[in-house]
């Protein structure tokens, strides 16, 4: 029975399949933010622009 739960304390597979997904989520969050904010800042651009058109 020692040996099954130390072999189980020296299994660190589970661990590096959720420090990926960690990561992965974390690139997910920096992504979604940098997408969010490159659309709201076009968004602004094209208002304007179109402010400018009808103005004339």
């Amino acid at each position: 029975m020692t040996k099954i739960f130390a072999r189980f304390m020296k299994d660190e597979s589970g661990a590096t399949a959720i420090e990926y997904g960690l990561i992965a989520a974390l690139i997910s969050v920096a992504l979604i933010t940098g997408a969010t904010t490159l659309g709201n800042a076009l968004d602004d651009q094209f208002n304007d622009l179109a402010t400018k058109l009808n103005d004339n």
